[in-house]
C-alpha cells in the first residue's frame, strides 16, 4: 500500500486522483463501519456525496488479528454481483477503484440512514424489516446455487478462513476445549457444502434503513460456500440481543422466526431441480447445520476475537449455557431452538 487514507488526508488524496475538482468544497466523516477497514463518508456541496473503503492489514480488535489487504477487491466484485442478484439500490454502486493503495469508492447511502443493530438495540422492532431480509438471502443463495462461475471466481476461501474460521470457531476451542472435535467437524461439514455465494457478514451493522429502501453493504468474506454459515451468523446476533434483554427479548426470537419463515418460503426463481442437493436448500437439512453454526457463532461473540459490547457477565454465561446446549442437545429444528430460548428467557 502506498498511501494510508484517513479523514485528514482523503480531500487532499481525491484532489490529487481527480476525483473532486481543485476548488471542490468537500468534508470527510469517519464512519463506524466494523473493525477491518477504514470508511470515510465525503460530503460534497454541489454534487452526490460518496464513501471511500481502503482496506487495513490488522483489525482493530483486543486479540490480534490480521487478513490479506486483496480482500477489498473480493468486495468489490460480490457487490457488482450482487446489482444482479437483489433488487436496484440494495447493495451501493462502486464508482472507482485505486489498485495501488486497496481502495474503491462507492455511492453514498442517505445521509440519514439508520443501522438496524441501533434500531435493534434501542427496542425498535420492524418485523417487515426481518421479512424483507429474507428475501435478499434467499435471493442471493437461490440464484447463485451451484452455479460453477460463482465457484469459480470466489471458491477461494482464504480470506473467510482468516476472518471468520479462525477467529470465531477455531478460536472458541481456546475456552471450550471439549468441542474440539465438535468444531473441527463443524467445520469440515462446512466444506462438504459449497453450495452457493455466502456473504459471511450479512448482520445487523451492516444493514441500513432509509425512508425508500432497506440497504445492505460490507462483503469482504464473502465466498462461494454453505448457506448455513449465513443464516447461523446472522440468527445469532438476533438471538443474542434476545438474551440482552432478557424477558423482553422475545420481540428478538419473532424476528428471527419472521427472517426464517421468509428465508424458507420465498420463491425467487423457478423451482429448483430436485436431488440430493437442491435438499440441502430446503428443511430440515439446512436447519440442522444452521442451528450448529448459529451455536458457533454466539460462542464466538462472547469468547471470539470479536466479540460485543452489550452483554453483561451473567448474559454471557447465558449466551454460552444456550450455545452449548444446541450443540450437546441439538433440537429436532429451529424453530425448536428459538423456543428453548423463549423459554429460558421467560421461565
Amino acid at each position: 500500500m502506498e498511501r494510508e487514507i484517513t479523514a485528514e488526508n482523503v480531500i487532499e488524496y481525491l484532489r490529487e486522483q481527480g476525483q473532486l475538482e481543485p476548488d471542490e468544497q468537500a468534508d470527510a466523516e469517519a464512519l463506524a463501519w466494523g473493525v477491518s477497514n477504514i470508511v470515510i463518508r465525503i460530503d460534497r456541496a454541489a454534487d452526490a456525496d460518496f464513501v471511500i473503503k481502503q482496506s487495513r492489514k490488522q483489525l482493530r480488535t483486543q486479540a490480534e488479528w490480521f487478513s490479506q489487504l486483496e480482500r477489498i477487491w473480493r468486495e468489490l466484485e460480490v457487490m457488482q454481483e450482487l446489482e444482479q442478484l437483489l433488487p436496484a439500490g440494495v447493495v451501493p454502486r462502486v464508482l472507482f477503484e485505486d489498485r495501488d493503495n486497496y481502495l474503491f469508492a462507492m455511492e453514498a447511502i442517505a445521509a440519514d440512514h439508520r443501522v438496524w443493530k441501533a434500531e435493534l438495540l434501542d427496542g425498535r422492532v420492524n418485523q417487515t424489516v426481518a421479512r424483507e431480509l429474507g428475501k435478499y438471502l434467499s435471493a442471493i443463495h437461490r440464484k447463485s446455487f451451484l452455479q460453477e462461475g460463482y465457484q469459480q471466481r470466489w471458491g477461494d476461501w482464504e480470506i473467510f478462513d482468516q476472518l471468520r474460521i479462525d477467529p470465531f470457531y477455531r478460536f472458541i476451542v481456546r475456552s471450550h476445549p471439549e468441542i474440539k472435535e465438535w468444531v473441527a467437524e463443524l467445520i469440515e461439514e462446512m466444506s462438504a457444502h459449497r453450495l452457493c455465494l455466502v456473504l459471511a457478514d450479512f448482520s445487523p451493522k451492516n444493514i441500513l434503513i432509509t425512508d425508500e429502501q432497506i440497504h445492505l453493504v460490507d462483503f469482504e468474506t464473502a465466498h462461494f460456500g454453505d448457506p448455513a454459515f449465513d443464516l447461523g451468523f446472522f440468527l445469532s446476533h438476533l438471538l443474542l440481543k434476545a438474551i440482552h434483554f432478557q424477558t423482553e427479548g422475545t420481540h428478538c426470537i419473532e424476528l428471527s422466526e419472521t427472517f426464517w419463515e421468509s428465508y424458507l418460503s420465498t420463491e425467487v426463481v423457478a423451482p429448483l431441480k430436485s436431488g440430493p442437493e437442491t435438499a440441502k436448500m430446503e428443511e430440515p437439512q439446512i436447519g440442522q447445520r444452521t442451528i450448529k453454526h448459529l451455536a458457533a457463532c454466539m460462542l464466538a461473540r462472547v469468547d471470539g476475537k470479536s466479540t460485543v459490547d452489550y452483554l453483561s457477565s451473567a448474559q454471557q454465561d447465558q449466551v454460552r449455557s444456550f450455545a452449548l446446549s444446541l450443540i450437546l442437545d441439538a433440537p429436532a429444528s429451529l424453530p425448536q431452538a428459538f423456543q428453548r430460548l423463549r423459554e429460558m428467557l421467560t421461565s
